[in-house]
């Protein structure tokens, strides 16, 4: 799976459904490009189109059960991945990364925010 796809269905699994513009604003890519790309995660059977129901026109993008599994089961692989690297650290390297843990929190809200776009 392309990193795009994978950050893709991360975005909905974290901000709910969202339109295809949406999306491809997020995930800095073209709305044609993202189009592609939400058709062949449907036929994956990761995500869904939906109608909105506060506007008949507009059409969501939703991830499927199957394809919050796959979010799911990415993160806990990386999960794994880290715990499995911090075990190698010695005692200092492991005190200096719970030092910056705060900063690094800080970082990933950050990043959030920037790619949730502007509010509005």
């Amino acid at each position: 799976m392309s990193l795009t796809s994978a950050a893709t269905l991360a975005t909905l699994d974290r901000t709910g459904p969202r339109r295809i513009t949406d999306l491809a604003a997020v995930e800095g890519v073209t709305q044609p490009a993202m189009t592609t790309l939400v058709r062949v995660m449907e036929g994956s059977g990761l995500v869904e189109r939906r109608g909105d129901p506060s506007d008949k026109r507009v059409t969501l993008v939703c991830l499927t059960e199957a394809g919050a599994a796959y979010v799911r089961t990415r993160r806990r692989t990386g999960v794994h991945a880290f715990e499995r690297l911090i075990g190698e650290l010695t005692g200092d390297e492991v005190e200096a990364l719970v030092a910056a843990l705060p900063a690094l929190k800080h970082l990933a809200e950050l990043e959030s925010q920037d790619r949730e776009g502007p509010k509005q």
